[in-house]
């Protein structure tokens, strides 16, 4: 980030912290006012880009310090999917048909939906616990494996609304709630944009692709492929949502659905951040990370984002996955991934497994796999990127003991 060199960063909490056996949201407040009270110089700004709990924190800590006019209920309101749906409801007309399913007590959908149907905790990140289900029984299986672990997320997320004083519609729905929603089709993608001033702005738009057989992402590329009236629409249809929502001095991304034969958009989420997951992919298009959008608007800047200033004219993240259970005992080593990396020009492996990691036992992924590394691709077109990843995948020797 070009603006980081005038800028002095000072760690508030570690990944080890924040994402444990248990998220302690009141104690994790506690632990990062404590640290920046006894902090003996001045707090210009405080950032982030994680997903909850961090994005939840991030407006109470600036909150006390006055550093941003976004309220924590703007961020309440992205966080929840129920209370988010019916802010939408009020502004647009491209979101499903959904309702509430109370896990512990439900065994039947919400009247009216049709199947296939998403089920999942109304604060849900990274797809956890997130089925997509065709029939009843189905449905009822997805309960099951929600039930078991929904507790994980729904205990530090009733913590942050306890701090809310939430409408009375909200007020009765609590983290272990799930929302239902009839399943969207089409092509991924995700809005990426800022709230500085009054003004909404859109800087860019990125593509994500799923595997055919399930809906674990292949790849995030950018720009997107998608014609650019319908980008124009997405944009517009942003501008509605977010000026309903507030989200003042903020990033936010948001993911639709566009279903090319029926020209229809469908709001998936909004997520009141920016995604880590494009900083590369709009450095190696635009030649800045969007956490200079990020830091630029902590510091009451416009963030002025540029476009096409990048060495690339394609960017995408790709993902090396697992479809079945394992241990895993071998993963490509420094010497192995260096040479990759100056095999294939405009490539860099993040490998974010260890050897001996179970990986039924990890944390934040998806319903449908597992993910063994990340690799992140500049290249001149689709086709180049493709092949560069197809190079990749096959040099990065991991090794998978299969459990039964």
């Amino acid at each position: 980030m070009p603006d980081a060199r005038s800028c002095c960063f000072h760690p508030l909490l570690s990944i080890e912290e924040l994402f444990g056996e248990r998220i302690a949201f009141d104690a994790l407040v506690s632990s990062a006012q404590d640290r920046l009270a006894a902090f003996t110089g001045p707090i210009d700004a405080i950032i982030g880009f994680w997903d909850f709990p961090v994005s939840a924190m991030l407006p109470l800590l600036r909150a006390q310090y006055g550093l941003s006019p976004a309220s924590v209920n703007d961020v309440a309101i992205c966080e929840h999917k129920y209370w988010s749906r019916t802010i939408q409801q009020t502004v647009i007309d491209e979101y499903p048909h959904f309702g509430l399913v109370d896990p512990f007590h439900d065994s039947e959908p919400p009247s009216g939906l049709r199947f296939p149907m998403w089920v999942k905790p109304v604060k849900s990140f990274s797809s956890l616990l997130a089925f997509q289900v065709s029939d009843r029984d189905e449905f009822r299986s997805a309960l099951v494996k929600i039930r078991a672990g929904i507790d994980w997320v729904a205990e530090p997320f009733d913590a942050f609304l306890a701090r809310i004083d939430l409408p009375p519609h909200i007020a009765g729905v609590g983290g272990r709630l799930c929302l239902a929603e009839e399943a969207a089709t089409g092509h991924q993608v995700t809005v990426e944009g800022y709230r500085y001033r009054g003004e909404i702005v859109v800087y860019g738009v990125v593509d994500s692709l799923r595997y055919e057989h399930c809906s674990s992402f292949r790849r995030y590329q950018y720009p997107s492929s998608l014609p650019d009236s319908v980008c124009s629409r997405l944009a517009g249809i942003t501008r509605l949502v977010v000026e309903a929502i507030g989200l003042e001095r903020m990033t936010f991304n948001i993911e639709y659905f566009w279903d090319s034969a029926t020209d229809a958009i469908v709001l998936l989420e909004i997520n009141p951040r920016h995604s880590q997951s494009h900083a590369t992919l709009f450095e190696d298009v635009d030649g800045v990370a969007n956490h200079q959008v990020a830091l630029r608007l902590a510091l009451d800047t416009d963030p002025q984002f540029p476009s096409g200033a990048g060495p690339y004219a394609v960017a995408g993240k790709c993902f090396v996955r697992s479809f079945s259970d394992g241990v895993v005992r071998r993963i490509p080593g420094r010497k192995e991934i260096d040479a990759v990396e100056e095999t294939v020009p405009g490539v860099s492996v993040d490998v974010v497994v260890r050897a001996g990691d179970r990986l039924s036992g990890l944390r934040g992924q998806d319903s449908y796999s597992y993910e063994l590394a990340r690799v992140y691709i500049g290249a001149a077109d689709e086709a180049e990127l493709t092949v560069k990843f197809e190079q990749v995948e096959a040099a990065l020797p991991f090794e998978i003991e299969a459990i039964p």
